[in-house]
């Protein structure tokens, strides 16, 4: 599609944006300034995207944005951490990081995000508020990072090996059974794998409001007893006999083009069929998610406390945040990143470029599954990694 002016757009909304003076100076001091986005720089769809995005934020506002690719944005937290903590206060090598989970929350309660500032983007407007943007793994955000994209764990398969996919964690464990040695996840702390391992959970937990409360002794021990035990009986059906397990998900998806695994994962619901369109998975793969509900939650950018430009950080989220930004994001023939924006306050031609599918992608309609509090991340990857970490 011809994509239009962003002015056309803003104009073309139900809503004014909030064109105040105060962000007229963010914008005049953000010009010139170099923003070092730290992001994820697993997909070539996702890389690819930021660099549309730094062309634009360079030809709007006079802003470099420069993509500094992580694997694990956990290190990216001990990073401002570690400069804080030297007296690196104004100068910090990071000016804005790709983030959610038991990641935000440890900046949140170390006191290393600039803010509040996200409610306060003119973009914000259009957010769409019925989604969880104001928390995240049940932590409030409280306008310290502003929402980017939603997620949710999608499963992938190929029709032409596997017809018939599990439709549930007792599934899985039986069609593992059915096929050994043909299953497996990414070894954790991978987020993909951590968030195998949430959803089963979740839909074993005997008690599952305890997940979204901060994690205790207690409860971790009574809740987490009957996810180990299905491990224990998968882990021998897996891919060689779970001695080992995939880095990635990246690395799943080749197994599966390889026939080597026949289910892979992905936490967009749309990747499979980007995966097709660059001839990465066969035009047989399709996308399925389990009957009761998958994990599903969105993904957000902040700004760390120490950040160098500040200013030039938040024109880049406002950008991100924007209807055109947003719809190319949305774009299944671009990324297929599931828009945070309310449809309604959006022109025709941009819902209906969100709404678009392709073949592979998710097409059935799956319930939404709700993250555990985030402190009970780190605690589930240490216990798995005690337990399975060493094999």
């Amino acid at each position: 599609m011809k994509w239009l002016p962003l002015t056309t757009l803003a104009l073309s909304l139900s809503f004014p944006f909030a064109a105040n003076a105060d962000w007229a100076k963010v914008e005049a001091d953000a010009k010139g300034q170099a923003v070092y986005f730290n992001a994820w720089g697993g997909s070539e769809a996702t890389n690819t995207y930021i660099g549309w995005v730094a062309q634009q934020v360079k030809g709007r506002y006079g802003v470099e944005l420069r993509h500094v690719k992580v694997t694990d944005a956990t290190e990216v937290v001990k990073r401002v951490q570690t400069e804080v903590a030297a007296g690196r206060r104004t100068d910090g090598s990071v000016d804005l990081i790709w983030v959610n989970g038991e990641n935000f929350r440890n900046l949140k309660q170390g006191g290393l995000l600039f803010g509040p500032w996200a409610e306060s983007l003119p973009n914000w407007g259009a957010v769409d508020l019925n989604k969880p943007v104001r928390s995240d793994f049940s932590v409030p955000t409280d306008g310290y990072e502003a929402p980017w994209g939603a997620a949710q764990l999608t499963f992938i398969a190929d029709q032409a090996r596997t017809p018939t996919p599990p439709r549930s964690a007792a599934g899985l464990l039986a069609f593992a059974k059915a096929n050994p040695g043909r299953v497996s996840y990414p070894k954790l702390p991978d987020f993909h794998g951590t968030t195998f391992v949430k959803q089963v959970l979740i839909e074993l937990a005997p008690d599952r409001q305890l997940l979204q409360a901060p994690v205790s002794a207690a409860s971790f021990a009574s809740t987490t007893a009957p996810l180990w035990a299905y491990l224990d009986q998968l882990h021998p059906q897996l891919w060689r006999s779970g001695k080992t397990f995939p880095a990635s998900a990246a690395e799943m998806h080749r197994m599966l083009a390889d026939g080597e695994l026949k289910l892979s994962l992905t936490f967009n619901p749309n990747e499979a069929a980007n995966l097709i369109a660059t001839r990465q998975l066969p035009t047989t793969a399709y996308s399925f998610g389990f009957t009761g509900g998958t994990i599903g939650n969105v993904h957000f950018v902040a700004i760390p406390v120490n950040a160098k430009a500040r200013a030039g950080a938040q024109v880049v989220a406002n950008f991100l945040l924007s209807p055109e930004a947003q719809a190319r994001k949305a774009d299944v023939a671009v990324w297929g990143d599931p828009s945070v924006l309310d449809m309604a306050k959006l022109p025709a031609a941009l819902q209906a470029t969100m709404r678009k599918t392709a073949p592979g992608a998710l097409a059935e309609a799956v319930p939404t599954l709700a993250e555990p509090h985030a402190s009970w991340v780190e605690a589930l990857e240490a216990e798995w990694l005690k337990r399975y970490g060493a094999r």
